[in-house]
Formats: C-alpha cells, sequence, structure tokens
C-alpha cells in the first residue's frame, strides 16, 4: 500500500465516522423528544386514573327522550 491509499482509507473513515457521529446525534435527540412524550403521557394517564369515576361518563340519555327533527 502506498502512502495516497492510505490517505484515502483515512479519509474514508474520517467521513464515514462524521456521519455515524452526525447520525447519533440526530437519534439522542429524537430519543430525548420521545423520553419528553413518554413522561407528558404518563403524566396525563396518572391525571386521567386519579379524576372521580362521576366526571369520565357522560350523563346517560336514552335515545327514546329525544324526537327525531320531523316531530
Amino acid at each position: 500500500m502506498d502512502r495516497q491509499d492510505i490517505e484515502h482509507r483515512l479519509t474514508e473513515l474520517e467521513i464515514k465516522a462524521s456521519f455515524q457521529e452526525d447520525t447519533l446525534d440526530q437519534l439522542n435527540t429524537i430519543v430525548v423528544r420521545q423520553q419528553q412524550q413518554i413522561e407528558w403521557l404518563m403524566r396525563e394517564l396518572h391525571a386521567l386514573k386519579s379524576r372521580p369515576a362521576a366526571a369520565d361518563l357522560p350523563a346517560v340519555r336514552s335515545l327514546r327522550d329525544e324526537l327525531p327533527p320531523h316531530y
């Protein structure tokens, strides 16, 4: 192997390492954002679970109580 070959291979490895570093940074950003979303969803779920049961249910209405529009 001559010096030019080694320099070319080294340059290619540096390029690959640079792309991998960029990809890792992007993935880290995504993981952080997903973790924030998971934490928010867990807080929302906890808030929903801690609500009183009656507040979750709409008032029960019978279809017989409602007249069709043509009446």
